[in-house]
């Protein structure tokens, strides 16, 4: 059966993608539309550029992350100078590592602008700090920006995906003024993007994929008593506000979820051992959810 799917972010949570992915084959289910944030973003991508499990399992497995950390040069020498970047720079990590990676990832399939893509089949949500308001990609490049998405570059889009606040620099898209805008992490606003493909007319079942534990979704109270607090409670809102307004109770049985908790997104350090952990996690989740699937 052909499926559409949607990824959520998660950061280095997503190497429970990799089982998630080995399940979808085994149950034998195609995915064909993509859609995804952050790090559901750059999964989306290499399944929209045609790499099949095994290939994308060995290209996860075989990713040093590590890698991705990348500070100017000159932190080396003077390491004070990191606070300066994050004031002025607006993050600690340049990110160029991460669009490099992708880039030859995707050109290594003959997939460099979205023009490469069979139109439709690939959607990634950013968040646009300057226009205060979300983007996906590559819907809004011209409407928005005046950009041809024939000439975007997937691996700037999943890039600007995946841009984590503070700990990679935002990127800035040019657009129809004068002004550049601030890109960012598209988690910020939409983490879980279930509602890309829309309601009505859809070609195929659609199966969302979010990196969590079903009680997140539950808009339980959050206990606010400091500045601390509030900054936290501010950003889970950020994340959940706009996805809760679009999953209901009556979506749930679309949704599988993966339990990963206790670790951070940006958390580089992973052993090799929580990595197959993760794994084992996704798949387990996904074999139990895909038995008594139907679409």
């Amino acid at each position: 059966m052909r499926i559409d799917a949607v990824f959520s972010g998660g950061g280095v949570k997503a190497y429970a993608y990799i089982g998630v992915l080995e399940s979808i084959e085994k149950h034998q289910l195609e995915l064909e539309r993509v859609a995804g944030t952050s790090a559901g973003a750059i999964i989306s991508a290499l399944i929209a550029a045609r790499y099949t499990y095994t290939e994308i399992e060995q290209i996860i497995r075989e990713l040093n992350v590590k890698l991705f950390m990348d500070p100017p040069i000159l932190t080396k020498y003077f390491p004070f100078m990191k606070w300066g970047f994050l004031y002025f720079q607006m993050g600690i990590n340049k990110g160029d590592k991460l669009e490099e990676w992708l880039t030859e990832i995707l050109a290594a399939k003959n997939i460099r602008t979205f023009k490469d893509l069979n139109e439709g089949y690939l959607k990634i949500v950013a968040s646009d700090l300057s226009l205060g308001r979300l983007v996906v990609f590559p819907d809004d490049l011209m409407p928005h920006y005046g950009l041809d998405p024939n000439l975007f570059p997937v691996a700037k889009a999943v890039r600007m995906s995946a841009g984590f606040p503070y700990f990679f620099m935002p990127k800035k898209l040019p657009g129809k003024t004068n002004n550049k805008s601030i890109i960012v992490d598209g988690g910020l606003l939409s983490n879980f993007p279930l509602w890309i493909f829309g309601r009505k007319k859809q070609l195929r079942p659609v199966l969302g994929v979010k990196l969590t534990e079903k009680d997140e979704m539950l808009n339980e109270p959050q206990i606010i008593t400091n500045a601390l607090n509030m900054f936290h409670a501010l950003f889970l809102t950020m994340k959940k506000a706009h996805d809760m307004r679009y999953i209901s109770k009556a979506e749930e049985d679309k949704i599988l979820f993966i339990p990963v908790h206790d670790l951070a997104a940006t958390d580089f350090n992973l052993s090799e051992e929580k990595k197959m952990e993760l794994a084992a996690i996704g798949k387990e989740a996904a074999d139990q959810f895909l038995r008594g699937w139907s679409g």
